[in-house]
């Protein structure tokens, strides 16, 4: 397939902010069992939602360069029962109120004590309310996003529950490294100490899913052959000609266009920082919570998931490839 920068950059930047967000409602919930200091200044999973925020909002404007009429766009929702990406178009604006609503709530000091017991576990409105619900909706946006391109069955290297897993993993592990890099800010060296710990572990996690999504398609025995794309049953068929001297829309958007050489070049690329150097920074931060050192790790991060996002859409091989002979 040819990948559009515009998905590219939009996965990768709602995914980001999903998993900020991920990473701020379990500090806080950490923080509500006693299982983590509280935070000394109340403004923390404030900032971080309008920061989550900020992601996402910049991920709903990369979209729009992928429309042929954005004017057109809340169309995209009319389809719910059936689509994919009408529930995805539900989910996020809806995930993106409540973290807008749990943000405010805790920068203009409206959150309250909905429940508390002797102990001192306590549990606020911002948490079970407004967080509780754009947690759900983030979950449910990952499955959305995921089965957009899962349930594409004649893509073979698509079509598996990895591709879910992936991109819920993805987008987890880069939010959790934003926001140990967010928290160092903060002089806050435990909840930085937890973020870093969480971002490594999924870090490590999502290797090694996405290792075996790669050595899946590696093995992919495909459906299609050039006797069922043109519909000739002949033992031997060669093709002379695509149809036209100036390609079209089938030539330009199902083939990324490039080399078997570049497409396994930038598959190393992504791996290697995706998950090695990332993780170096990660481990180097983790004692010292060096706001450096954690900024980095998630620059370098999530430059590696826009790259991962691009061979991911390139590696999908489109049966009509084989009628057009992308060669």
């Amino acid at each position: 397939m040819h990948p559009a920068f515009s998905v590219v950059f939009l996965t990768t930047l709602i995914g980001t902010g999903q998993g900020l967000f991920l990473a701020l409602f379990s500090a806080q919930a950490y923080t509500e069992l006693n299982l983590l200091p509280s935070m000394s200044d109340t403004n923390f999973f404030g900032m971080g939602s309008a920061i989550a925020l900020a992601f996402l909002v910049s991920g709903l404007i990369a979209s729009v360069f992928h429309l042929g009429h954005p004017e057109r766009a809340w169309r995209a929702a009319s389809q719910w029962r059936t689509s994919w990406l009408s529930r995805e178009v539900i989910a996020l604006p809806f995930m993106m109120a409540m973290i807008f609503v749990y943000g405010v709530m805790h920068l203009f000091g409206l959150d309250g004590v909905i429940y508390s017991d002797a102990s001192g576990n306590h549990f606020s409105y911002s948490l079970i309310v407004a967080g509780s619900l754009a947690m759900i909706a983030s979950f449910i946006l990952f499955i959305c996003t995921g089965m957009i391109y899962t349930c594409i069955k004649f893509l073979q290297e698509w079509a598996t529950p990895l591709t879910v897993i992936n991109y819920a993993l993805f987008g987890t592990a880069s939010g959790f490294t934003a926001a140990a890099a967010f928290s160092a800010f903060y002089n806050a060296p435990e909840i930085t100490k937890f973020f870093t710990v969480w971002a490594i572990i999924l870090t490590v996690v999502v290797l090694f899913t996405r290792a075996a999504t790669l050595y899946r398609n590696s093995r992919i025995k495909h459906k299609s052959s050039m006797k069922t794309a043109i519909g000739v049953r002949h033992n031997k068929i060669e093709q002379k000609a695509m149809g036209m001297q100036g390609g079209s829309y089938n030539t330009r958007e199902y083939f990324h266009g490039k080399t078997a050489t570049f497409l396994k070049s930038v598959k190393y690329i992504f791996l290697v920082l995706v998950f090695p150097v990332p993780v170096l920074f990660l481990v180097s931060g983790l004692g010292s919570a060096d706001a450096g050192l954690l900024i980095t790790a998630f620059v370098v991060q999530f430059a590696g998931l826009i790259v991962e996002r691009w061979f991911f859409f390139a590696q999908a091989n489109h049966p009509q490839n084989l009628y057009y002979q992308t060669v």
